[in-house]
């Protein structure tokens, strides 16, 4: 899909999930790239720019969207002509893809040695990285259970139990309400990140920071799956993280309540470090205070000092 199509998927949630999102917003750059026609070379740039604005507006609060579409874009102001931008926005986006479904089973097994036989766990929403743990202990042979919040508006832990009772997992769909009173019999919380920014502070969907304190009142570990492309850059400068507010028709219909009455929409919380055990990345288990030092290493110190002067 072009740089329109795959904005208008995202932003309708059609595409859902940052790591999802940030893969399609790569080849969308790929593809745009690709069909760019003429010699050009300053409208060729200018063309891959204005492409990247259409899609990172799309999910502003995903800071893995604005980190892919970096990644793809990497170098281009330094080619010589359009041939050799084409190459290069392709070859970055695909070792882009390459690495992030790499990263996914990197999490998958190394978080799935925090799981025992015979564990409980609670998941929310519906994180790539986190079902590929879960997915990775069941097929270590480890009997566990599954319990998964619906994640209310979207209803998002429709697909997180579908996905997992197609791999025969022992899975519960509960309200998010309900998190609170199933933690007890919870051994374990993994759940996904959208942003983590440089302090160690958890972006993502709305209600994880509910759970996250449930699971400190209960003592139950709380660990955050999640590819280190979704680590921000941009709060090392200062940059405070957009929290997405939607339409108040995701949550009641038309003619419902009273014109007068307000609805709050937002689709992320923020969860802070002290809450959090670990932070499961395709380069190691993490404390969350480490984050800034993962976002050094990921961009490069001269990059991170470069910037903050």
């Amino acid at each position: 899909m072009n740089a329109e199509e795959t904005a208008r998927d995202i932003e309708s949630m059609k595409i859902r999930g940052a790591g999802r999102i940030a893969r399609a917003g790569v080849e969308a750059m790929k593809h745009h790239a690709l069909s760019y026609k003429g010699s050009d070379l300053d409208g060729f740039q200018k063309e891959m720019q204005e492409a990247r604005d259409v899609v990172v507006n799309s999910r502003p609060t995903a800071i893995s969207l604005w980190n892919g579409l970096q990644s793809a874009l990497k170098g281009l102001e330094k080619v010589t002509d359009v041939e050799e931008g084409k190459k290069l926005v392709s070859s970055n986006a695909d070792l882009f893809v390459r690495d992030s479904l790499q990263a996914m089973d990197r999490i998958g097994q190394m978080g799935s040695r925090r799981i025992s036989d015979g564990d409980t766990v609670l998941t929310h929403c519906n994180s790539h990285a986190a079902i590929s743990v879960i997915k990775t202990a069941h097929a270590q042979g480890k009997r566990i259970k599954v319990y998964a919040t619906e994640s209310r508006p979207w209803r998002q832990g429709i697909l997180t139990v579908n996905e997992l009772a197609k791999e025969g997992i022992d899975v519960t769909l509960i309200i998010d309400g309900a998190v609170r009173s199933v933690m007890r019999k919870v051994n374990i919380v993994l759940v996904g990140a959208d942003t983590i920014t440089s302090s160690g502070v958890l972006i993502n969907k709305i209600g994880t920071s509910q759970i996250a304190l449930a699971a400190q009142e209960a003592r139950v570990p709380f660990l955050v799956c999640s590819e280190t492309y979704k680590f921000s850059p941009k709060t090392l400068f200062g940059d405070l993280v957009h929290i997405e507010e939607r339409d108040a028709g995701e949550i009641v219909k038309e003619g419902e309540i009273p014109s007068s009455v307000k609805v709050f929409n937002p689709v992320f919380d923020a969860t802070p470090p002290e809450y959090i055990d670990t932070i499961v990345t395709e380069i190691g288990l993490i404390p969350p205070f480490a984050a800034y030092e993962v976002i050094v290493k990921k961009l490069g110190s001269d990059y991170v000092f470069d910037n903050m002067e």
